[in-house]
């Protein structure tokens, strides 16, 4: 069967938009094809763009860099991460608590400045947070475990619930839910919270500061389980792109209430054909 078969364009333009990252944007250090004319068009239409992902391994600043560095400059305020939701949720729900972060610099560095203690006693723990981490290994598992299970006084809270993270080629490497199903597996305890897509807490962020209602907004993606889930269940359209994760035929076997409002070859067709005729644009 071939892929046109599932490939849905808009027919109009939407009132803002937001993008996943890698897979959709960009894969590893490169522009994925229609991305830079696609977010420059719906810039100089004054639509609202904003960037999100669940990737707790940079922080906005990193994103920013790296957007500018592809040749899309990107006010900070545009772009928000599981960096930013987990030190939100933690401000909110954890003051003063003592943390203990399975996770790279770049989480463990907001956290600290955000003001919270981190240490590695299992009798001091309040909250272990799992994270894609690539240092990952047994003493981590241990201190979790016995500050969850020995001492009984940790909850466990995970930056986002990807299984793994692409890489081109088609490689990729174990995320923060490989780490999660570690720690939960030894205690028996289930975590309390998630705070990247496709839970609600990513998307009040990925709404901050719109001035239109959800049904107005379309999530871009290229993963099933997180872009397109959060924005059904937010009740947002959804587009996903076959660049990343997702393909043809995860699209095509799924039931109707879990579609994709649209399924794109490449991200510049998320421009209605109209608007394509209107630039001049070809493949």
């Amino acid at each position: 069967m071939n892929d046109t078969d599932v490939l849905r364009r808009p027919e109009r333009l939407h009132a803002a938009y937001v993008f996943d990252l890698d897979g959709t944007i960009y894969l590893g250090d490169q522009l994925l094809p229609g991305a830079q004319r696609l977010i420059g068009e719906l810039r100089r239409r004054r639509l609202p763009v904003r960037f999100l992902s669940n990737n707790p391994t940079k922080d906005p600043e990193q994103y920013q860099r790296k957007l500018e560095g592809l040749g899309l400059p990107t006010p900070l305020g545009d772009i928000a991460n599981t960096v930013v939701t987990t030190t939100r949720w933690l401000l909110a729900h954890r003051p003063g608590a003592v943390l203990f972060p399975i996770a790279e610099p770049p989480l463990v560095d907001a956290l600290r400045a955000a003001g919270f203690e981190i240490s590695d006693d299992p009798a001091r723990i309040d909250v272990v947070i799992a994270s894609y981490d690539r240092t990952f290994d047994y003493r981590k598992l241990q201190i979790a475990f016995d500050a969850i299970w020995f001492h009984k006084r940790a909850i466990l809270v995970e930056t986002n619930p990807d299984r793994f993270c692409p890489f081109p080629g088609g490689r990729g490497e174990p995320d923060c839910a490989a780490i999660t199903a570690a720690i939960e597996a030894c205690t028996g305890i289930v975590k309390t919270a998630s705070f990247g897509k496709p839970d609600p807490i990513m998307l009040t962020e990925a709404l901050a500061g719109f001035d239109v209602a959800p049904g107005e907004c379309v999530m871009v993606g290229d993963r099933l389980q997180t872009d397109i889930r959060m924005a059904i269940d937010g009740g947002m359209s959804s587009a996903l792109v076959l660049t990343g994760e997702a393909t043809a035929d995860d699209a095509r076997a799924l039931p109707p209430p879990d579609r994709p409002t649209y399924v794109l070859d490449r991200v510049d067709r998320l421009l209605p054909q109209s608007v394509w005729d209107e630039l001049g644009w070809s493949d």
